[in-house]
């Protein structure tokens, strides 16, 4: 477990080499976070959760940090306003930097300190927190992708690779069976609490399509005139179109009549291959309107991947932005990584839930209410943090992570 810690700790540095020190501490919007901070706050998570109540006589590194990189748990006290983020010039980010090997240090001090006794109750709290960063590291390419679009520069984060020119796969159905099935997680191995518990959910017969929609497919719902026609949105949906000017998918522009997007590896032109990405629920679910479909249900997802590898186009493969499938993929394809896909489901409680005790249980519950489900992970999501189970969740509005979709139907 300790090397697993070191190796997970260690890929989140090694995630802000490429940026230089002016670009740690850029906020662009409210949902954004500076590098700098995405570094302290995980080492907070850390330190307050293990550090400060189970290594005696541990001080903290700063007696202010608990209140500059608290992220939201109430319980633990006071925080700064997570809008406020970009505002801080200090601490240095050579100071964060120390801040991440203090606690580093002291983590290690506390591994080989702990009895048998203990270690049980250690020992998840260390999973979690290395999982909870692995959150992170996806949230900071995410932010800085946001960041760079945002500079009129568009610098890359990354040297740029050899555009996926794939022609587009066609589309197909794969049909599954309805029936009494289970969903939630299901294995001794780590799990977010609001994957469990597992329980049972009744399935009508269906089609999921056998790979993301395109962006090629996007682009005639686009030139059909999609985002001016009220008929295919939501209320609210229709509501943030107009006052938010949608007329894209976020990063996409058009040039002398030419496509082009910005990615990690700065602008480049539209693969029309390649999975549409950074749509809200809202466009996710106007689109599948259009033509003709619907979107998933998690059940349904879950249903489907359930007996499909952990693979695809993950953080690891190091491309950092969706790909189009070759012919010969195996299917369902993308199941795994590109984009998260939307789900037609609400981001509510399973029956039975409960969340944790303590001021851990803040972690998952309390946001239930007002968003939506998400699954299978995106090209910057680890592949040893995903699970069929995994349920990701965002505001319906929500553009700036690498999300998507896969359409469904009724048999």
């Amino acid at each position: 477990m300790w090397n697993r810690y070191l190796e997970v700790r260690g890929l989140t540095e090694s995630l802000c080499q490429p940026l230089a020190i002016e670009d740690y501490v850029i906020q662009t919007m409210p949902d954004v976070s500076p590098p700098k901070w995405h570094l302290a706050h995980t080492s907070w998570f850390f330190e307050n959760f293990l550090l400060v109540p189970h290594l005696p006589a541990y001080q903290p590194f700063h007696p202010e940090f608990g209140y500059l990189f608290n992220s939201y748990y109430e319980t633990v006290g006071s925080f700064h306003p997570r809008t406020h983020r970009g505002l801080l010039s200090r601490p240095t980010v050579e100071e964060v930097y120390d801040y991440r090997s203090h606690v580093n240090r002291f983590m290690g001090e506390l591994v080989a300190s702990v009895d048998a006794g203990q270690w049980h109750v250690i020992a998840p709290l260390i999973t979690l927190g290395f999982h909870h960063e692995q959150q992170h590291q996806e949230l900071l390419l995410t932010d800085i992708k946001h960041i760079f679009a945002m500079n009129p520069l568009r610098p890359a984060y990354r040297s740029a690779d050899v555009a996926n020119a794939e022609p587009i796969v066609p589309f197909q159905w794969l049909g599954y069976h309805g029936g009494i099935r289970q969903i939630g997680h299901n294995s001794d191995e780590f799990a977010f609490d609001n994957e469990m518990p597992r329980h049972r959910v009744y399935l009508e017969n269906y089609r999921l399509a056998a790979r993301l929609v395109t962006n090629g497919e996007y682009l005639e719902f686009i030139e059909a005139g999609g985002y001016g026609k009220a008929e295919y949105w939501l209320s609210a949906g229709w509501q943030a179109v107009q006052t938010q000017h949608w007329q894209t998918p976020l990063y996409w522009e058009r040039h002398d009549g030419r496509w082009s997007l910005m990615t990690l590896s700065g602008m480049r032109e539209l693969v029309t291959a390649e999975p549409v990405s950074h749509i809200s629920y809202y466009e996710a679910d106007a689109y599948a309107r259009w033509a003709g479909k619907r979107l998933p249900t998690e059940a349904e997802w879950e249903n489907a991947a359930t007996q499909i590898p952990v693979a695809g186009n993950l953080l690891e493969s190091g491309i950092l932005h969706p790909t189009a499938i070759t012919a010969d993929a195996c299917l369902p394809a993308q199941m795994f990584g590109d984009v998260w896909e939307w789900t037609q489901s609400p981001y509510t409680p399973y029956p039975g839930y409960q969340p944790g005790a303590g001021s851990l249980g803040e972690y998952n519950g309390k946001f239930m209410c007002n968003q939506m489900t998400l699954r299978g992970g995106s090209c910057v999501t680890s592949a040893s943090h995903l699970r069929a189970s995994y349920r990701n969740f965002f505001p319906p509005e929500t553009r700036w992570q690498f999300s998507g979709l896969r359409l469904t139907e009724d048999a």
